[in-house]
């Protein structure tokens, strides 16, 4: 027997409660939206101050724009983590497209969406934002997310395309996806574990991995 250890071999972390699950999630959109809070907090100082006319035009313009950002943050957020309807609650998928190019595209990234617009279950939806949440990641410096169903009728997952200079594989990320075990689960990783306690309620396995010079999330 070799005496080396496989990385599966390694004992399994447990796997967070269902208040430590809550507290963690709460700690990811707290994070998603602090930045643009505070930024409406600066533009506010700067207006109290008496500011000179061009310096008063710039905060109220960062004020518009944090406030514009903090508000599709919020609606993102609220689709994609929140209770979103009673638990058997279904969702236009119109509606999250709305919601993913509101909080996802920007000057750096663009969707392609090429799913039709029907109402499916709300625990398929929060995957589908959260599989594009991860494939954004693997693009840091901006690129095309390509949204396409797999297969049909209720058994139907998503593949999300991530395609951008420098894509890059977070191993972290696709192990946390699908990995049988549980590593540690932090406020930055409770959003991959959350995907794969989505997929696995919908019957679903979600994997990340490279495809060319893409890469890409299935959930199937």
């Amino acid at each position: 027997m070799s005496g080396t250890s496989s990385p599966s071999s390694a004992p399994a972390s447990p796997a967070p409660d269902a208040l430590e699950l809550a507290a963690l999630l709460c700690s990811r959109v707290c994070h998603d939206l602090i930045s643009p809070v505070g930024a409406i907090v600066n533009g506010l100082e700067v207006l109290d101050d008496n500011p000179k006319p061009e310096d008063r035009e710039f905060a109220l313009d960062l004020i518009r724009k944090s406030a514009k950002t903090a508000s599709a943050r919020l609606q993102f957020c609220r689709l994609a983590f929140g209770a979103a309807g009673s638990s058997g609650a279904q969702i236009d998928l119109g509606d999250a497209q709305a919601m993913a190019r509101g909080h996802l595209e920007d000057g750096k990234t663009t969707i392609t969406w090429n799913l039709p617009r029907v109402l499916l279950p709300k625990n398929r939806v929060k995957l589908l934002l959260n599989m594009m949440v991860i494939a954004q990641q693997t693009i840091p410096r901006g690129g095309v997310l390509t949204v396409d169903p797999v297969g049909e009728g209720d058994g139907a997952g998503f593949r999300v395309a991530a395609s951008g200079l420098n894509a890059r594989m977070p191993q972290n990320i696709a192990d946390l996806l699908s990995s049988g075990q549980v590593s540690i689960v932090d406020a930055h990783a409770v959003q991959p574990y959350y995907t794969r306690l989505l997929a696995q309620a919908s019957g679903l396995s979600v994997v990340l991995a490279p495809e060319g010079d893409a890469i890409v999330v299935t959930a199937s």
